[in-house]
Protein backbone atom coordinates (compact mmCIF):
# COMPACT_ATOMS: atom_id res chain seq x y z
CA UNK A 1 0.00 0.00 0.00
CA UNK A 2 1.47 3.26 -0.98
CA UNK A 3 1.39 6.38 1.32
CA UNK A 4 -1.13 8.00 -1.58
CA UNK A 5 -3.88 4.96 -0.37
CA UNK A 6 -3.34 5.69 2.90
CA UNK A 7 -3.95 9.20 2.59
CA UNK A 8 -7.17 8.32 0.35
CA UNK A 9 -8.55 5.61 3.34
CA UNK A 10 -7.89 8.47 5.97
CA UNK A 11 -10.12 10.66 3.84
CA UNK A 12 -12.85 8.35 2.67
CA UNK A 13 -13.47 7.61 6.56
CA UNK A 14 -13.03 11.61 7.30
CA UNK A 15 -15.90 11.99 4.48
CA UNK A 16 -18.41 8.97 5.91
CA UNK A 17 -18.49 11.00 9.10
CA UNK A 18 -18.80 14.53 7.52
CA UNK A 19 -22.07 12.89 5.58
CA UNK A 20 -23.67 11.30 8.81
CA UNK A 21 -23.25 14.57 10.40
CA UNK A 22 -24.57 16.33 7.35
CA UNK A 23 -27.33 14.13 7.06
CA UNK A 24 -31.21 16.34 6.31
CA UNK A 25 -33.80 14.89 8.89
CA UNK A 26 -35.99 12.23 8.06
CA UNK A 27 -39.03 12.94 5.88
CA UNK A 28 -41.26 10.45 7.83
CA UNK A 29 -41.45 7.84 9.93
CA UNK A 30 -40.57 4.94 8.00
CA UNK A 31 -37.31 6.45 6.23
CA UNK A 32 -36.47 7.08 10.12
CA UNK A 33 -36.64 3.82 10.92
CA UNK A 34 -34.85 2.70 8.25
CA UNK A 35 -31.94 5.02 9.19
CA UNK A 36 -32.18 3.59 12.70
CA UNK A 37 -31.25 0.67 11.24
CA UNK A 38 -29.03 1.46 8.55
CA UNK A 39 -26.71 3.48 10.87
CA UNK A 40 -27.05 0.31 13.40
CA UNK A 41 -25.10 -1.73 10.47
CA UNK A 42 -22.69 1.19 9.78
CA UNK A 43 -22.07 0.75 13.68
CA UNK A 44 -21.14 -2.81 13.28
CA UNK A 45 -18.94 -2.37 9.86
CA UNK A 46 -16.96 0.21 11.77
CA UNK A 47 -16.22 -2.31 14.34
CA UNK A 48 -15.31 -5.05 11.99
CA UNK A 49 -12.76 -2.37 10.20
CA UNK A 50 -11.35 -1.93 13.99
CA UNK A 51 -10.63 -5.21 14.24
CA UNK A 52 -9.12 -5.37 10.80
CA UNK A 53 -6.62 -2.81 11.43
CA UNK A 54 -5.80 -3.49 14.87
CA UNK A 55 -4.94 -7.08 13.73
CA UNK A 56 -2.98 -5.69 11.17
CA UNK A 57 -1.10 -3.12 13.78
CA UNK A 58 0.00 -6.31 15.29
CA UNK A 59 0.91 -8.09 12.38
CA UNK A 60 2.88 -4.46 11.19
CA UNK A 61 4.55 -4.08 14.98
CA UNK A 62 5.31 -7.72 15.06
CA UNK A 63 7.23 -7.61 12.56
CA UNK A 64 9.25 -4.51 13.03
CA UNK A 65 10.09 -5.69 16.34
CA UNK A 66 11.35 -9.49 15.12
CA UNK A 67 13.37 -7.14 12.39
CA UNK A 68 15.04 -5.45 15.09
CA UNK A 69 15.63 -9.05 17.08
CA UNK A 70 12.93 -8.83 20.00
CA UNK A 71 12.38 -12.21 21.38
CA UNK A 72 8.97 -13.79 20.12
CA UNK A 73 7.69 -13.67 24.00
CA UNK A 74 8.30 -10.06 24.08
CA UNK A 75 6.71 -9.05 20.91
CA UNK A 76 3.74 -6.82 20.66
CA UNK A 77 4.12 -5.65 24.69
CA UNK A 78 2.24 -2.48 25.32
CA UNK A 79 0.05 -2.93 22.01
CA UNK A 80 -3.34 -3.21 23.70
CA UNK A 81 -2.34 0.14 25.73
CA UNK A 82 -2.30 2.18 22.09
CA UNK A 83 -5.12 0.34 20.83
CA UNK A 84 -6.94 2.23 24.10
CA UNK A 85 -5.61 5.12 23.63
CA UNK A 86 -6.79 5.29 19.82
CA UNK A 87 -10.23 3.69 20.71
CA UNK A 88 -10.43 6.32 23.95
CA UNK A 89 -11.21 3.29 26.32
CA UNK A 90 -9.52 2.21 29.34
CA UNK A 91 -6.62 0.06 29.09
CA UNK A 92 -8.91 -3.18 30.36
CA UNK A 93 -10.78 -2.29 27.28
CA UNK A 94 -8.02 -2.11 24.59
CA UNK A 95 -7.08 -5.56 25.89
CA UNK A 96 -10.73 -6.86 25.22
CA UNK A 97 -10.53 -5.38 21.81
CA UNK A 98 -7.13 -6.66 21.28
CA UNK A 99 -8.28 -10.07 21.53
CA UNK A 100 -11.91 -9.49 19.80
CA UNK A 101 -9.77 -8.80 16.81
CA UNK A 102 -7.74 -11.81 17.13
CA UNK A 103 -10.53 -13.92 17.51
CA UNK A 104 -11.81 -12.47 14.07
CA UNK A 105 -9.05 -13.94 12.56
CA UNK A 106 -10.53 -17.62 14.07
CA UNK A 107 -13.95 -16.86 12.92
CA UNK A 108 -14.20 -16.03 9.74
CA UNK A 109 -18.18 -16.32 9.54
CA UNK A 110 -18.94 -13.89 12.68
CA UNK A 111 -16.37 -11.70 11.30
CA UNK A 112 -18.20 -11.66 7.86
CA UNK A 113 -21.24 -10.59 9.54
CA UNK A 114 -19.86 -8.27 11.31
CA UNK A 115 -18.44 -6.39 8.50
CA UNK A 116 -22.01 -6.55 6.21
CA UNK A 117 -23.86 -5.46 9.85
CA UNK A 118 -26.24 -8.06 10.36
CA UNK A 119 -24.30 -8.71 13.94
CA UNK A 120 -23.58 -6.00 16.63
CA UNK A 121 -19.95 -5.72 18.06
CA UNK A 122 -21.21 -6.69 21.39
CA UNK A 123 -23.32 -10.09 20.09
CA UNK A 124 -19.97 -10.58 18.23
CA UNK A 125 -18.44 -10.49 21.81
CA UNK A 126 -20.34 -12.77 22.97
CA UNK A 127 -19.39 -15.57 20.63
CA UNK A 128 -16.09 -14.55 21.14
CA UNK A 129 -16.13 -14.94 25.03
CA UNK A 130 -18.46 -18.24 24.80
CA UNK A 131 -15.91 -20.00 22.39
CA UNK A 132 -12.35 -19.00 23.89
CA UNK A 133 -11.52 -21.66 25.62
CA UNK A 134 -12.37 -24.23 23.02
CA UNK A 135 -9.82 -25.69 20.44
CA UNK A 136 -9.46 -23.64 17.46
CA UNK A 137 -11.38 -26.17 15.30
CA UNK A 138 -14.41 -25.87 17.74
CA UNK A 139 -14.57 -22.56 17.79
CA UNK A 140 -14.38 -22.31 13.65
CA UNK A 141 -17.40 -24.88 14.12
CA UNK A 142 -19.58 -22.58 16.19
CA UNK A 143 -18.76 -20.21 13.90
CA UNK A 144 -20.17 -21.89 11.21
CA UNK A 145 -23.43 -22.97 12.55
CA UNK A 146 -24.26 -19.90 13.82
CA UNK A 147 -22.88 -17.67 11.45
CA UNK A 148 -22.46 -18.87 8.45
CA UNK A 149 -26.37 -18.16 7.52
CA UNK A 150 -27.14 -14.46 8.53
CA UNK A 151 -30.88 -15.51 8.75
CA UNK A 152 -29.85 -17.82 11.91
CA UNK A 153 -29.58 -15.31 14.23
CA UNK A 154 -32.72 -13.39 13.12
CA UNK A 155 -34.57 -12.61 16.26
CA UNK A 156 -32.37 -14.41 18.74
CA UNK A 157 -32.16 -12.48 21.96
CA UNK A 158 -28.41 -11.98 23.51
CA UNK A 159 -29.45 -14.55 26.32
CA UNK A 160 -30.42 -16.84 23.32
CA UNK A 161 -27.44 -16.59 21.36
CA UNK A 162 -25.40 -17.16 24.74
CA UNK A 163 -27.46 -20.45 25.16
CA UNK A 164 -26.88 -21.48 21.64
CA UNK A 165 -23.19 -20.80 21.90
CA UNK A 166 -22.65 -22.88 25.18
CA UNK A 167 -25.09 -25.47 24.42
CA UNK A 168 -22.75 -26.53 21.22
CA UNK A 169 -19.51 -25.86 22.74
CA UNK A 170 -20.94 -28.37 25.60
CA UNK A 171 -21.64 -31.21 22.81
CA UNK A 172 -18.11 -30.82 21.14
CA UNK A 173 -15.95 -30.64 23.97
CA UNK A 174 -17.92 -31.34 27.52
CA UNK A 175 -14.55 -31.59 29.22
CA UNK A 176 -13.18 -28.08 28.26
CA UNK A 177 -16.45 -26.31 29.79
CA UNK A 178 -16.63 -28.62 32.74
CA UNK A 179 -12.45 -27.29 33.06
CA UNK A 180 -13.81 -24.02 32.82
CA UNK A 181 -16.53 -24.02 35.21
CA UNK A 182 -14.34 -25.45 37.97
CA UNK A 183 -11.57 -23.13 37.24
CA UNK A 184 -13.99 -20.19 37.16
CA UNK A 185 -14.27 -20.14 41.54
CA UNK A 186 -10.63 -18.58 41.12
CA UNK A 187 -11.66 -15.42 39.43
CA UNK A 188 -14.17 -14.90 42.77
CA UNK A 189 -13.63 -11.54 43.82
CA UNK A 190 -15.50 -8.05 45.59
CA UNK A 191 -15.79 -4.85 43.75
CA UNK A 192 -17.02 -1.39 44.25
CA UNK A 193 -18.19 1.28 41.09
CA UNK A 194 -19.57 4.82 42.30
CA UNK A 195 -23.40 5.48 41.32
CA UNK A 196 -25.50 8.58 41.35
CA UNK A 197 -26.34 10.21 44.54
CA UNK A 198 -23.60 9.65 46.99
CA UNK A 199 -23.94 5.80 46.79
CA UNK A 200 -21.91 2.76 45.17
CA UNK A 201 -22.69 -0.67 44.15
CA UNK A 202 -21.07 -3.05 45.95
CA UNK A 203 -20.74 -6.32 44.19
CA UNK A 204 -19.45 -9.93 44.65
CA UNK A 205 -18.93 -12.75 41.80
CA UNK A 206 -19.30 -16.04 43.30
CA UNK A 207 -19.65 -19.53 43.08
CA UNK A 208 -23.11 -20.04 41.67
CA UNK A 209 -24.21 -22.14 44.89
CA UNK A 210 -21.94 -19.56 47.30
CA UNK A 211 -23.68 -16.78 45.59
CA UNK A 212 -27.51 -18.54 45.77
CA UNK A 213 -26.82 -18.81 48.86
CA UNK A 214 -25.51 -15.49 49.67
CA UNK A 215 -28.53 -13.59 48.36
CA UNK A 216 -31.37 -16.64 50.02
CA UNK A 217 -30.31 -15.54 52.97
CA UNK A 218 -30.18 -12.07 52.78
CA UNK A 219 -34.09 -12.57 50.95
CA UNK A 220 -35.10 -14.98 53.93
CA UNK A 221 -33.82 -12.21 56.56
CA UNK A 222 -35.59 -9.24 54.93
CA UNK A 223 -38.69 -11.65 54.40
CA UNK A 224 -39.46 -12.02 58.65
CA UNK A 225 -38.48 -8.35 59.02
CA UNK A 226 -40.54 -6.61 56.73
CA UNK A 227 -43.99 -7.70 58.14
CA UNK A 228 -43.03 -5.24 61.29
CA UNK A 229 -40.81 -2.68 59.97
CA UNK A 230 -41.61 0.16 57.99
CA UNK A 231 -38.53 -0.47 55.70
CA UNK A 232 -38.70 -2.08 52.26
CA UNK A 233 -37.74 -5.61 51.06
CA UNK A 234 -34.76 -4.37 49.27
CA UNK A 235 -34.19 -1.58 52.22
CA UNK A 236 -33.90 -4.43 55.00
CA UNK A 237 -31.62 -6.75 52.22
CA UNK A 238 -28.90 -4.05 52.26
CA UNK A 239 -29.20 -2.82 55.80
CA UNK A 240 -28.74 -6.93 56.67
CA UNK A 241 -25.50 -6.84 54.23
CA UNK A 242 -24.09 -4.08 56.03
CA UNK A 243 -24.52 -5.35 59.56
CA UNK A 244 -23.20 -8.71 58.73
CA UNK A 245 -20.47 -7.20 57.16
CA UNK A 246 -19.03 -4.45 59.60
CA UNK A 247 -20.94 -5.37 62.50
CA UNK A 248 -23.06 -2.23 63.12
CA UNK A 249 -26.45 -1.35 61.44
CA UNK A 250 -25.79 2.47 60.55
CA UNK A 251 -23.41 3.64 57.74
CA UNK A 252 -22.01 6.46 60.09
CA UNK A 253 -21.26 4.14 62.52
CA UNK A 254 -18.50 1.92 60.52
CA UNK A 255 -15.01 2.27 62.14
CA UNK A 256 -13.24 3.20 58.37
CA UNK A 257 -11.36 5.77 57.37
CA UNK A 258 -13.13 7.57 54.48
CA UNK A 259 -11.13 10.77 53.12
CA UNK A 260 -12.82 14.02 52.39
CA UNK A 261 -11.12 16.40 50.64
CA UNK A 262 -12.64 19.45 51.07
CA UNK A 263 -11.26 23.14 51.38
CA UNK A 264 -11.75 25.18 54.54
CA UNK A 265 -14.26 27.23 53.02
CA UNK A 266 -16.67 24.11 52.27
CA UNK A 267 -15.96 22.81 55.61
CA UNK A 268 -17.04 25.62 57.39
CA UNK A 269 -20.41 26.10 55.55
CA UNK A 270 -19.35 29.32 53.95
CA UNK A 271 -19.49 27.58 50.29
CA UNK A 272 -20.80 25.07 48.23
CA UNK A 273 -18.36 23.92 45.92
CA UNK A 274 -18.23 20.43 44.89
CA UNK A 275 -15.94 18.39 47.48
CA UNK A 276 -14.07 14.73 46.68
CA UNK A 277 -13.87 11.07 48.05
CA UNK A 278 -10.86 9.60 46.79
CA UNK A 279 -12.26 6.52 45.06
CA UNK A 280 -15.73 8.07 44.27
CA UNK A 281 -15.53 11.04 42.83
CA UNK A 282 -17.12 14.35 43.50
CA UNK A 283 -19.81 14.83 45.72
CA UNK A 284 -21.73 18.16 46.98
CA UNK A 285 -20.80 20.20 49.96
CA UNK A 286 -23.94 19.62 51.81
CA UNK A 287 -23.19 16.20 51.40
CA UNK A 288 -19.66 16.27 52.74
CA UNK A 289 -20.77 18.48 55.84
CA UNK A 290 -23.06 15.58 56.43
CA UNK A 291 -20.87 12.88 56.21
CA UNK A 292 -18.44 14.57 59.00
CA UNK A 293 -21.15 15.44 61.12
CA UNK A 294 -22.07 11.55 60.97
CA UNK A 295 -19.17 10.45 62.25
CA UNK A 296 -19.03 12.60 64.52
CA UNK A 297 -22.50 12.10 65.66
CA UNK A 298 -21.16 8.27 66.07
CA UNK A 299 -17.74 9.01 67.80
CA UNK A 300 -15.90 8.38 64.93
CA UNK A 301 -12.42 9.69 64.97
CA UNK A 302 -12.50 12.22 62.59
CA UNK A 303 -8.87 13.29 61.98
CA UNK A 304 -8.33 16.78 59.69
CA UNK A 305 -4.83 16.94 56.92
CA UNK A 306 -3.82 20.00 55.53
CA UNK A 307 -3.11 20.32 51.95
CA UNK A 308 -1.82 24.00 51.28
CA UNK A 309 -2.29 25.36 47.65
CA UNK A 310 -0.71 28.35 45.48
CA UNK A 311 -2.54 31.38 46.40
CA UNK A 312 -2.95 32.28 42.59
CA UNK A 313 -3.67 29.40 40.89
CA UNK A 314 -4.57 26.94 43.45
CA UNK A 315 -2.59 24.13 42.48
CA UNK A 316 -1.05 21.86 45.35
CA UNK A 317 2.32 22.60 46.36
CA UNK A 318 4.92 19.88 45.29
CA UNK A 319 6.87 17.92 47.00
CA UNK A 320 10.53 16.05 46.06
CA UNK A 321 12.62 13.21 47.55
CA UNK A 322 15.75 12.31 47.17
CA UNK A 323 15.34 8.23 47.19
CA UNK A 324 14.04 6.34 44.01
CA UNK A 325 10.85 5.01 46.07
CA UNK A 326 8.43 7.75 46.50
CA UNK A 327 7.55 8.32 50.20
CA UNK A 328 4.18 8.36 52.07
CA UNK A 329 3.69 11.62 51.94
CA UNK A 330 4.68 12.47 48.61
CA UNK A 331 2.69 9.04 47.57
CA UNK A 332 -0.43 10.31 49.59
CA UNK A 333 -0.33 14.21 47.97
CA UNK A 334 -0.02 12.48 44.30
CA UNK A 335 -1.99 10.22 45.01
CA UNK A 336 -5.03 13.18 46.16
CA UNK A 337 -3.58 15.32 42.80
CA UNK A 338 -4.14 12.48 40.16
CA UNK A 339 -7.53 11.23 42.02
CA UNK A 340 -7.32 7.93 39.63
CA UNK A 341 -4.83 6.35 36.94
CA UNK A 342 -3.43 9.61 34.53
CA UNK A 343 -3.89 7.74 31.38
CA UNK A 344 -6.20 9.25 29.17
CA UNK A 345 -9.69 7.68 29.57
CA UNK A 346 -8.06 5.10 32.28
CA UNK A 347 -10.42 5.70 35.47
CA UNK A 348 -9.26 2.56 37.41
CA UNK A 349 -7.75 3.02 40.84
CA UNK A 350 -4.38 4.22 41.04
CA UNK A 351 -2.10 1.31 42.73
CA UNK A 352 1.50 2.56 41.62
CA UNK A 353 3.00 6.02 41.92
CA UNK A 354 6.24 5.94 39.27
CA UNK A 355 7.94 8.21 37.48
CA UNK A 356 6.96 9.98 34.21
CA UNK A 357 10.51 10.11 33.11
CA UNK A 358 12.65 7.11 34.83
CA UNK A 359 14.45 7.03 37.40
CA UNK A 360 16.97 5.05 36.01
CA UNK A 361 17.54 8.18 33.24
CA UNK A 362 18.23 11.06 35.87
CA UNK A 363 14.23 11.37 36.50
CA UNK A 364 13.65 12.99 39.44
CA UNK A 365 11.47 11.41 42.65
CA UNK A 366 9.06 14.46 42.86
CA UNK A 367 5.84 15.69 42.43
CA UNK A 368 6.51 16.76 38.99
CA UNK A 369 7.65 13.70 37.55
CA UNK A 370 5.35 11.13 39.69
CA UNK A 371 2.90 10.07 38.09
CA UNK A 372 -0.40 8.14 39.82
CA UNK A 373 -1.01 4.58 37.38
CA UNK A 374 -2.68 1.40 37.39
CA UNK A 375 -0.60 -1.75 37.34
CA UNK A 376 -1.47 -2.32 33.71
CA UNK A 377 -0.16 1.00 32.19
CA UNK A 378 2.56 1.56 34.26
CA UNK A 379 3.89 -1.78 32.60
CA UNK A 380 2.99 -0.64 29.81
CA UNK A 381 4.48 3.02 29.38
CA UNK A 382 7.75 1.01 30.37
CA UNK A 383 8.01 -1.18 26.74
CA UNK A 384 10.37 0.63 24.23
CA UNK A 385 8.91 3.41 21.84
CA UNK A 386 6.78 4.95 24.60
CA UNK A 387 7.70 8.54 26.43
CA UNK A 388 6.14 10.37 29.23
CA UNK A 389 6.96 13.90 30.09
CA UNK A 390 5.54 15.96 32.48
CA UNK A 391 4.97 19.99 33.09
CA UNK A 392 3.04 22.44 34.88
CA UNK A 393 0.68 24.53 32.88
CA UNK A 394 0.18 28.65 32.86
CA UNK A 395 -3.06 27.70 35.29
CA UNK A 396 -0.51 25.55 37.76
CA UNK A 397 -2.12 22.17 36.60
CA UNK A 398 -0.23 19.05 36.57
CA UNK A 399 -0.20 17.99 32.76
CA UNK A 400 1.58 14.52 31.06
CA UNK A 401 2.35 13.93 27.37
CA UNK A 402 2.39 11.16 26.19
CA UNK A 403 3.66 9.37 23.39
CA UNK A 404 3.02 5.93 22.30
CA UNK A 405 5.31 4.34 19.51
CA UNK A 406 3.83 5.49 16.37
CA UNK A 407 4.21 8.99 17.27
CA UNK A 408 1.01 9.83 18.12
CA UNK A 409 0.73 11.99 21.31
CA UNK A 410 -2.13 11.64 23.83
CA UNK A 411 -2.22 14.91 26.67
CA UNK A 412 -3.46 13.92 30.25
CA UNK A 413 -4.18 17.02 32.82
CA UNK A 414 -4.62 16.35 36.61
CA UNK A 415 -8.30 16.69 37.78
CA UNK A 416 -9.43 20.51 38.80
CA UNK A 417 -9.59 20.75 42.30
CA UNK A 418 -13.20 19.47 43.40
CA UNK A 419 -13.72 23.23 44.82
CA UNK A 420 -12.50 24.81 41.66
CA UNK A 421 -14.56 27.25 39.78
CA UNK A 422 -16.27 25.79 36.61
Amino acid sequence: MTTADIIDARDALRNVMAVLADLPAAGDEAEAVDRIFLMESIKAACAAGQAADTLRLQELRSAAEAERGVPVERRCRGLSAEVALARRVSGNAGGRHLGFARAMGEMPNTFARLRDGSLSEWRATILVRETAYLQVEDRRLIDHALCSDPATLDGVGDRALEALAKKIAYARDPHAVVDRNASAPKDRRVTIRPKPDATVQLSALLPMTAGIAAYAALKKQADLICQSDDRTHAQVMADTLLRRLTGVAVPGAVPLAVDVVVSDVVLTGDASAAAEVPGYGPIPASTARDLIADALDHDAEVTLRRLFAAPDSGALVAMESKARIFPSGLRRFITRRDVSCRFPYCDAPIVEIDHAHPHHDGGATDALNGLGECRTHNRQKENPGWAVTTAIDDDGTHEALIRTPTGHEHRSRAPARPDAAA
